[in-house]
């Protein structure tokens, strides 16, 4: 992230950090992904976007000179839409398939914010013992924060533990896996 945050914007460059991270599916006699939910919204709002670098505005000197292939957002037009997004879609594919927080061993929140973890975790009715949070570690790291996640609990994964991986990011996209853990 750090390649198109402006370190001059202290309202985006706070925010993320870099990392990667990446998750290895293999086939298993038993569990595995059960069912996902995929959502997305044009974000005609432009609340989270970079300005150039896209087919809609290549990359050019000019672009490069006036600063265009940054991130840019609305933190709070983003803060709410991923509030609500992160929530319903976890709440969504728990209705699908007749869970209750009970049934949930796991939620692994993308980790974008501590506020929006708790509060999709609620929505959920699961107790902050069921959500992997490594924010404080690693704080936003996009695309990798899940599978971080993954990987620094891995030892409390158990075979058949009922999982759900949730996330939200630009675009505006947001979506959710229900997965059975399998060793």
């Amino acid at each position: 992230m750090s390649s198109i945050v402006d370190f001059t914007d202290r309202t985006t460059c706070i925010l993320f950090g870099d990392a990667a991270g990446a998750v290895v599916l293999e086939e298993a006699e038993k569990g595995g992904i059960i069912d996902f939910v995929h959502h997305t919204d044009g974000d005609e709002e432009c609340s989270l976007y970079q300005h150039a670098g896209g087919s809609l505005n290549p990359a050019s000197l000019e672009t490069v000179k006036n600063r265009k292939h940054f991130l840019t957002q609305d933190g709070k037009v983003v803060f709410k839409k991923a509030t609500q997004g992160m929530a319903d879609v976890s709440l969504e594919i728990m209705e699908r398939n007749q869970l209750t927080g009970d049934d949930v061993a796991w939620l692994v929140p993308h980790q974008a914010n501590l506020r929006i973890i708790n509060a999709t975790a609620r929505r959920m009715g699961l107790s902050t013992d069921k959500v992997m949070i490594n924010i404080e570690k690693f704080g936003n790291t996009t695309a990798a924060t899940i599978p971080l996640c993954l990987y620094d609990w891995k030892d409390k994964l158990n075979e058949g533990d009922k999982v759900i991986l949730a996330a939200f990011g630009g675009g505006i996209t947001w979506g959710a896996t229900y997965m059975e853990w399998s060793k």
